[in-house]
This record gives C-alpha cells, sequence and structure tokens, in this order.
C-alpha cells in the first residue's frame, strides 16, 4: 500500500510540473509581444467600439486593415449604418473619407503613431511595452495588462487590455476615467494574423468609389433640422445666444459662448459634395468618439448624423476644444 501511495504522490507530482510548464510570467509575455510587434507583416480583423460618454451607450461596428508599415485602412459605421467614415493612411499621406457626403480631407499627419488608437493591435501592445507600472494577470484563456493610456481624449485615463493566450492577438479593450468608470470597450473578432492584400486596397479613390456602391450618397434630408448644444462648458464661459442665417443651402445656425474662454459654434444641414478631390487639410484629423473631425489651431470641423459642425475657438487649447466636440449632442432648448 505504502508504494502504491508513492506512485500516487510522484505522479500528482509530475502532472503539476506539467501544468507549470504551460504558464507564461508576464516577463515572457512581453518578450512575444516585443518580437510579434517587429516580425508583424500586417492583419486583419472586426469589431464592435462601444461608446460610454454620451446620455445613450452608442454602438459602431469597426473594420481594421494593416499593412506594414504604414498602409492603414480602418473603416467606422454607426449602430444605424447612416454614415461611415473610412481612415486611410497610404505614400500619399492620411485620409479621411465621408463617403455618403463625397468628402475626403487629406492631411500631412504622424497618424496613427501621434497617439494610442483603440483598434489598432500594434498600439495596445506599444501601450503594453511602454508602461513600465502595468499590472498583468494570467486567466485559463487569457493574458489581462492594465496599462496607462497616450490617447487625444485625456479623461480615457487608464484601459484593461485582454488577450488570447493562445496567439496573443486582442479579444477586448475597455478604458476608463479617473473614477475607472467604463468609458469604451471594444470587442474584437475574427482576427487575422499575416492577412492578404490586393492592389489598391488602401487607395483614396477605390475606397471612396467602393463604399458608395455600399452607401448610396445620403438623400435630401426628410427631418427637420434639430440644433445641438454641447453639454460640456469649459469654467469660465457661458453661453451667450444664438442666431439663424438663411443660406442659399438652408438654414445656418450659430451659437456663441462668451468669458474667458469664448467660442462659437456653427451648424448646418450636411450637403453632398459634388467631386470627391481630397480637401487638402492644415491640421490633424482628430478621434472625437463618434466621428473622425479635423483640427487646426483654433477650430474643428466635423459631421455627425447629416449634420456639418464647425467650432471655433481662438482663446481655448486643444483639449478643451475637443472635450466640448464630443459633448455636442444635446437638443435642448438654451
Amino acid at each position: 500500500m505504502r508504494k502504491v501511495s508513492w506512485f500516487m504522490i510522484i505522479g500528482l507530482m509530475f502532472a503539476v510540473l506539467l501544468t507549470g510548464c504551460g504558464e507564461k510570467s508576464q516577463d515572457e509575455v512581453v518578450t512575444d509581444l516585443e518580437k510579434r510587434l517587429a516580425d508583424m507583416s500586417g492583419y486583419k480583423t472586426h469589431a464592435t467600439m462601444t461608446l460610454q460618454t454620451g446620455k445613450d451607450p452608442q454602438t459602431y461596428d469597426v473594420e481594421v486593415w494593416h499593412q506594414e508599415k504604414n498602409y492603414y485602412r480602418v473603416a467606422l459605421e454607426n449602430e444605424n449604418k447612416d454614415q461611415s467614415q473610412i481612415i486611410l493612411r497610404n505614400d500619399d499621406g492620411v485620409f479621411v473619407l465621408t463617403p455618403s457626403l463625397n468628402k475626403s480631407f487629406r492631411f500631412q499627419s504622424d497618424w496613427p503613431t501621434n497617439s494610442s488608437q483603440v483598434y489598432l493591435y500594434e498600439s495596445l501592445i506599444q501601450d503594453i511595452l511602454i508602461d513600465g507600472e502595468r499590472t498583468f494577470t494570467s486567466t485559463e484563456d487569457h493574458y489581462v495588462f492594465e496599462t496607462k493610456t497616450n490617447y487625444q481624449n485625456k479623461n480615457l485615463h487608464a484601459q484593461e487590455i485582454t488577450l488570447n493566450k493562445r496567439d496573443l492577438t486582442p479579444v477586448q479593450v475597455k478604458i476608463m476615467n479617473a473614477d475607472l468608470e467604463l468609458l469604451v470597450q471594444v470587442d474584437f473578432r475574427d482576427f487575422e494574423l499575416e492577412a492578404s492584400f490586393n492592389e489598391g486596397d488602401f487607395e483614396m479613390e477605390r475606397n471612396m468609389t467602393g463604399a458608395q456602391i455600399d452607401e448610396p450618397t445620403m438623400a435630401e434630408p426628410s427631418e427637420p433640422f434639430v440644433v445641438h448644444y454641447p453639454m460640456y462648458e469649459p469654467q469660465g464661459s457661458e453661453y451667450i445666444g444664438s442666431k439663424e442665417i438663411e443660406t442659399e443651402d438652408g438654414k445656418r445656425v450659430v451659437l456663441q459662448y462668451g468669458g474667458e474662454q469664448s467660442y462659437t459654434i456653427i451648424q448646418e444641414q450636411s450637403r453632398i459634395v459634388p467631386a470627391s478631390t481630397p480637401m487638402h487639410a492644415d491640421g490633424e484629423p482628430v478621434d472625437l468618439g463618434f466621428t473622425v473631425g479635423v483640427m487646426s489651431e483654433d477650430s474643428i470641423m466635423w459631421s455627425y448624423n447629416g449634420v456639418d459642425f464647425f467650432l471655433a475657438a481662438p482663446d481655448m487649447d486643444q483639449e478643451e476644444m475637443m472635450a466640448i466636440a464630443r459633448s455636442v449632442y444635446g437638443t435642448q432648448e438654451k
């Protein structure tokens, strides 16, 4: 009986050792991620992005294509599927396309390397690698890292990045504010490493034309024009009033805010641009959460829900401008 007991003990010890052999340490996982970043030739993936920053959650479908080193295509479509945007990077620069309006902006920009991008795999790896104070957890199927962030929106304070244990591809990202309240969640699916691409996949004209076939240009609006107000007002600013201007294209509304940080918001019904020649933008593409805008030194312009917006703020820093723009979704009267 004693021999049987010893054999059982040795067998259990051996099983424990075998189990332990498959578990990687944080340093080993980080080393693997460094190698993945250096060797990766490209990927394709789909994701669902949910924003909790407004009154109601907003959900977007995101399709990402990346081909080494600087070719990107990110297609964003809102849950109502009534307007999409495409961010492209190729040898000619960075483009933001809004196919339903026939609009395209061209930038000479460092995007996407100038800040973190929640839906880009290599950006998430970089966030893990550069944070010396990151935390690491291993579960049955996943590795989970908690890191600091480097997003344009400074309210996005911390993030939880979940990776598939089998191949280190992203499964989920959660981004929280300073109070650890969830603001953004991205769930990845259909992740394809070492993906193949066709000639022209990253060309501006081909993407604009292809998207317009899938999503025809916007029809004339049937709903009455609704004025939107910012839900966030910087300290020292106050609402002064609004005025309506009739133009050849319809109504234009101007909201004016005074005080130490004065600003103006102009909005009008979106119109389809007759030609899709890219407009050169002296500025940077800016992530507003629900859409991608164009930010210059003292202004931001964007389109959303069939409305064109222009925010001019000569007395304000860019972080405050972005905070105001992200909050322009209210419709209550002032």
